[in-house]
């Protein structure tokens, strides 16, 4: 279903979010798989991407926030 490419990043995203019972961080083999499909700038997107949203998911759980609320438009009337 997944591109070789977007499996890569896929377990990236895995590898360097579990860090509870993953504690070693990204494995060898996929950083190797990474390097395979993106240059450094796709690489340092990547990174950061999956940065923000392990931040954006502690934010929710330090606020209590209930995870898959959205409902499209619900901010619709907020803009001026």
């Amino acid at each position: 279903m997944f591109t070789e490419a977007e499996r890569a990043a896929l377990a990236l995203g895995e590898e360097g979010t579990r860090l509870a019972d993953a504690h070693l961080g990204v494995s060898d083999e996929t950083w190797a798989q990474v390097r395979k499909h993106y240059d450094e700038d796709q690489i340092a997107a990547l990174v950061y991407l999956v940065a923000m949203i392990n931040a954006a998911n502690r934010l929710g759980v330090i606020a209590r926030t209930k995870g898959g609320s959205y409902e499209p438009g619900m901010f619709a009337g907020m803009s001026s």
